[in-house]
């Protein structure tokens, strides 16, 4: 239940403009502007290990 969370988290970031995507490691990584629309782009999700579709 409570997961401990490791200091560099991978996540998926994505413009809220154009849907670029990216992915990111938060607190090793800032999160980064859109190269097409020079934006910032916001989180999408925290990539864990284990998730399957």
């Amino acid at each position: 239940m409570g997961q401990k969370r490791s200091k560099r988290d991978a996540v998926e970031v994505v413009c809220p403009k154009c849907k670029h995507t990216e992915i990111v490691y938060i607190q090793a990584e800032d999160i980064p502007r859109c190269p097409q629309c020079n934006i910032a782009m916001v989180i999408r999700e925290i990539l864990t290990e284990g998730k399957s579709y």
